[in-house]
C-alpha cells in the first residue's frame, strides 16, 4: 500500500503520515503498559510496514533497552527498510532507576548503544527525551546533539517535550530539525509549540495522538478498571479524575468515523494531523489488527463539519485542556 508523504521539516526525509510508535513493544517497566508478547510486537511492526508506513519511534528507556531491540528484531531482513528515530536522555542504572541526563558524554555513550540494539549504521532521527533533571542547559546538549549529526551518526536531530523557550535557545546553535510533543484531542496544550515550529521549518511528530488508547473507543471504566498493576496509565489523570468527560469525547467521535467508514482510532489521529504545523503522528500498536484500527487516519482529510462537529463535543463534554483547532 502506498501512504502520503510529506517533508519532515527542511530534512531530505519524506515521512508517511503516520508511524509506528514502539513505546508498548518495552514491555513491563516503570513507564510500562504492562506484560507484551514480543513476537506480536515483532508482527505488528512488520504489519505496518508493509502496509506502507515508513517510520518506526522508539526510545533507549522504553523497556530498558528491550524496545531497540525488538525493533531491530522486526526489521531484520527487509531490504527497504524505514527510517528509525530513536530517542537519549532518559539512563538508567543496574537497578532500573531512571533519571533524566543530557550531558554531551552521557549522550555519546547513549548513541552508541542505540546503534548497537538497532543494528542500523546511522539513526535516522535522534531525539532528546525530556528536559534534563540537573537543567543542564539545552545549548550544552543540542551542540553535541549538532555534533552526532555531523560526524553522520544521526541524519537529524529533535527534541521531545520541550518548551518553545528551549526550542528557541537551542535553534540559536543549530538547527532543530523536529519536535515530538505529546498532542490529541484531550491534551492540546502543546499548540505553542507546534506553532513555533511552524514558523521555523521545524517538523513535528506528535505522540499519543489518540491519548493512549482513550479515544479509540474501545475504552470503558470497567477496562480502565482491569488494567494491570503495572501498566502506567493507572495512575494517569486523565484514566481517573478526567475518565467521564474523556469516554464522552470518544464516543462523540463515533458519527464522524462512520461517516467515513473508518474507525474512532482513526478519526483522533486525523485530528490531530488537521492541526497547522503537524507533519506526523506516532501511533502504537500491540497486535497487527490495532495497526488496521488507525492506519487509515494517513489519508482521511476531515471537513470543516468534522472538525465542527468535534469542537462542539470538545466544548460539550469539557474534555481535555487547551486551545481548540484554530
Amino acid at each position: 500500500m502506498t501512504l502520503p508523504t510529506v517533508h519532515l521539516g527542511t530534512t531530505d526525509m519524506e515521512i508517511t503520515r503516520v508511524g509506528f510508535g514502539a513505546w508498548a513493544a518495552g514491555g513491563s517497566w516503570e513507564y510500562g503498559w504492562g506484560p507484551q508478547n514480543d513476537e506480536e510486537s515483532i508482527t505488528a511492526i512488520r504489519h505496518a510496514v508493509e502496509e506502507g508506513v515508513n517510520w518506526i519511534d522508539t526510545a533507549a528507556v522504553y523497556g530498558l533497552g528491550h524496545s531497540e531491540e525488538i525493533v531491530a528484531q522486526a526489521l531484520k531482513g527487509i531490504a527497504d527498510r524505514p527510517y528509525v528515530f530513536t530517542k537519549c536522555g532518559m539512563i538508567w542504572d543496574d537497578d532500573g532507576e531512571i533519571s533524566r541526563v543530557a550531558r554531551p558524554e552521557t549522550i555519546r555513550r547513549e548513541v552508541e548503544a542505540s546503534l548497537r540494539r538497532l543494528k542500523v549504521e546511522r539513526i535516522d532521527l535522534y531525539q532528546v527525551h525530556q528536559t534534563p533533571d540537573d537543567d543542564t542547559p539545552v545549548e550544552m546538549y543540542w551542540e553535541t546533539m549538532a555534533e552526532l549529526k555531523q560526524e553522520g551518526k544521526v541524519r537529524a536531530i529533535g527534541l521531545s517535550n520541550h518548551s518553545a523557550l528551549r526550542l528557541e535557545k537551542a535553534e540559536q546553535v543549530a538547527h532543530v530539525d523536529s519536535l515530538q510533543p505529546p498532542f490529541s484531542l484531550i491534551d492540546r496544550t502543546c499548540a505553542p509549540e507546534i506553532d513555533w515550529c511552524a514558523r521555523n521549518g521545524a517538523g513535528v511528530i506528535v505522540y499519543s495522538p489518540m491519548q493512549s488508547g482513550l479515544l479509540t473507543g474501545a475504552f470503558s471504566r470497567q477496562r480502565v478498571d482491569s488494567l494491570p498493576e503495572d501498566d502506567w496509565r493507572r495512575r494517569s489523570p486523565d484514566f481517573t479524575g478526567g475518565l467521564d468527560a474523556n469516554l464522552a469525547l470518544a464516543d462523540a467521535l463515533r458519527p464522524v468515523a462512520e461517516r467515513h467508514g473508518v474507525s474512532q482510532a482513526a478519526v483522533a489521529v486525523a485530528w490531530t494531523l488537521a492541526w497547522p504545523g503537524v507533519t506526523g503522528a506516532i501511533v502504537g500498536a500491540r497486535r497487527p489488527d490495532q495497526v488496521d484500527g488507525w492506519l487509515p487516519a494517513a489519508s482521511l482529510e476531515l471537513t470543516p463539519e468534522d472538525l465542527g462537529e468535534i469542537a462542539a463535543a470538545v466544548e460539550r463534554t469539557g474534555a481535555g485542556r487547551g486551545p481548540e483547532h484554530p
